[in-house]
């Protein structure tokens, strides 16, 4: 199997992710934000950004998994 200290660092890195890929959500959605984000749209380098905001859902929900299935791996339920 996979070595708990191996483990648990890739529960770390993989917490980190869900951190980054959550703002880059955020930033990247216009719902949320609302009329910050309105004048940006006019902007090219946000329109790039913006193009790339469902590969960010993705990306965020298998880094939840992964966080997710190893946390339960390395550390067990709780209850």
């Amino acid at each position: 199997m996979l070595d708990p200290n191996l483990a648990a660092k890739i529960v770390f890195i993989a917490g980190l992710t869900n951190i980054f890929f959550l703002i880059l959500i955020f930033f990247s959605c216009r719902c949320l934000s609302g009329k910050l984000i309105a004048p940006l749209m006019a902007k090219p380098w946000f329109r790039k950004f913006y193009q790339w905001h469902c590969w960010y859902w993705w990306g965020f929900f298998i880094s939840v998994l992964i966080h997710s299935i190893l946390a339960l791996y390395v550390y067990g339920n709780p209850f």
